[in-house]
């Protein structure tokens, strides 16, 4: 990357492609909530509403499934021509939906748009880490992470502003112009020096990942829901998933180019960060899933108060996301994040302990003290991962650490659904009633504790990092990982993969002499 391109905000020379990349995180993240305020208009359009719960998790199973393959891809074709086709995917996905004619027919639009979503939401954030240097990736991810916090509060209310109108197409629709947008400032300003090398595709490990992946988390999502745990299906699913998962692991042993290569499993640091992000998706989820529920059921507050409530999750998260630099440079990324999973930690105990109480402004504001150790966990954990490798390898790992947290999301799902079914089941009235409500909700909220426990021995097995200094700031190295790799610890192979060299092969047009 040329030197000009330097500075964090939006009128430097990168400030385009930052603001492509806003946009292209925007929309996954409008469409993960805008959808749901939706549902009661497209089901008295098109039918099917035993099976409208598929909108979300034929979605979810989509884009879950596409991330390690495109994060592998991005390896080694470059981030351009894979982020593009996940926006190109998501628009025809979103046409498609606007325009669908039955249940079945929007479901299977909307897998389209959870495979485009795959694609742009681990590439964004690696593209971040190519253009940007390792003191600067803090506050670039707390301006994507701020994207999420205004869809949090801006998806819901245009879900309801579209289906007041009877024109709930509108909410696939509007993600055409900024798409188009997005795109066109990626074609437009980002240039990529990708060393042009015959590839060997692992058809075979891809097409095995995605069955035994596809198979898994679809266990984890619907069982309990449109079967029981216990059923031949559930046996089914899980059984073939775990069967193509030996398959996939016996390939990726022989493949030239394995989708999931062996020393993504053998380094302590990326390990130990996954789990982190695995955490972070199953606390992540407890949240989302159960606050609202919650409020409404307890307090009997309207949705819009409830939505706003659990938004302050989404509010911590980017303010303390935008200063973890100025910790993990002096402290280091372990340090960094357990002070953030500490802080993750509390606001869950809070939640947990005043649950038989509620009261709208306590639980606001315990899920903005979560929302801010998430900020100081997802963030030097993501960005310790990303630093330890080099540029064809940064791809897999974002990936990789992305893919966990889905995975964390879904069996928080699973864990956290038959915590509450269970409680149901055992007070009479079940969810109408709101002492059942409250004695459910209580539980999710401690089981989430728990798992917010458990992420902090992922975050203890962290090895010691060190972040380089402000003088690395064209390159980004990392000291950690070659730390890691001189002590030879067992934990994490002898890859010799060390050097964060990305920012050479990502280009920035020079459009700052052009009033950028």
């Amino acid at each position: 990357m040329t030197a000009r391109a330097q500075g964090v905000g939006f009128r430097s020379e990168r400030g385009p492609i930052l603001i492509a990349l806003m946009l292209s995180t925007g929309l996954v993240a409008i469409d993960s909530t805008i959808v749901a305020t939706a549902v009661p208009s497209i089901v008295r359009d098109v039918g099917g509403f035993s099976s409208f719960p598929w909108l979300f998790s034929a979605y979810l199973l989509a884009q879950a499934v596409s991330v390690p393959i495109y994060g592998k891809l991005s390896d080694m074709v470059g981030r351009k021509p894979i982020i593009l086709t996940g926006i190109g995917l998501f628009l025809l996905g979103s046409v498609l939906c606007g325009v669908a004619w039955s249940m079945p027919s929007l479901i299977a639009f909307r897998a389209l748009q959870g495979l485009g979503a795959g694609a742009v939401l681990p590439v964004s954030i690696t593209i971040a880490g190519d253009i940007y240097s390792l003191e600067e990736r803090a506050k670039v991810q707390g301006y994507l992470a701020s994207v999420w916090a205004v869809s949090s509060v801006v998806g819901p209310s245009l879900g309801g502003v579209f289906s007041a109108l009877g024109i709930w197409r509108g909410i696939f629709l509007v993600n055409i112009p900024l798409c188009v947008l997005a795109g066109w400032m990626l074609v437009r300003t980002l240039h990529e020096n990708v060393e042009r090398a015959k590839h060997t595709v692992d058809y075979a490990g891809a097409a095995l990942m995605a069955g035994s992946l596809g198979l898994l988390i679809l266990g984890a999502l619907q069982g309990g829901e449109a079967w029981a745990w216990d059923s031949p299906v559930s046996f089914a699913v899980f059984g073939v998933g775990a069967v193509l998962l030996v398959a996939f692991i016996l390939v990726e042993r022989r493949a030239a180019e394995p989708i999931l290569p062996s020393w993504v499993v053998r380094r302590r640091l990326l390990v130990t960060t996954a789990l982190a992000s695995f955490g972070v998706g199953a606390v992540m989820i407890g949240l989302t899933s159960y606050v609202p529920t919650f409020l409404e059921g307890a307090l009997s507050v309207s949705p819009l108060v409830a939505g706003l409530a659990l938004a302050a999750l989404t509010l911590g998260w980017p303010l303390s996301a935008s200063q973890a630099g100025r910790l993990y440079l002096r402290i280091g990324f372990k340090a960094t994040g357990l002070i953030g999973i500490s802080i993750t930690v509390a606001g869950l105990l809070i939640l947990a302990l005043t649950a038989g109480t509620p009261n709208v402004a306590l639980i606001a504001s315990s899920c903005f003290v979560v929302g801010l150790g998430l900020g100081l966990l997802a963030t030097p954990t993501l960005i310790a991962a990303q630093s330890s490798v080099r540029w064809n390898e940064r791809g897999v790992v974002t990936s990789t650490n992305m893919f966990a947290r889905s995975i964390g999301s879904a069996l928080g799902v699973a864990v956290f659904g038959a915590v509450a079914n269970a409680i149901y089941s055992g007070n009479p009235g079940g969810e109408g009633n709101g002492q059942a409500v409250v004695a459910a909700s209580s539980a999710v909220f401690l089981a989430a504790l728990v798992a917010g426990l458990l992420t902090v021995l992922a975050v203890l097995a962290m090895p010691r990092t060190r972040a380089a200094g402000a003088g690395d700031a064209a390159a980004g190295q990392d000291q950690a990982s070659e730390q890691d790799t001189a002590n030879q610890d067992p934990m994490n192979g002898n890859d010799d993969g060390g050097e964060d060299t990305g920012p050479d092969r990502t280009e920035v047009e020079d459009s700052g002499r052009r009033g950028s």
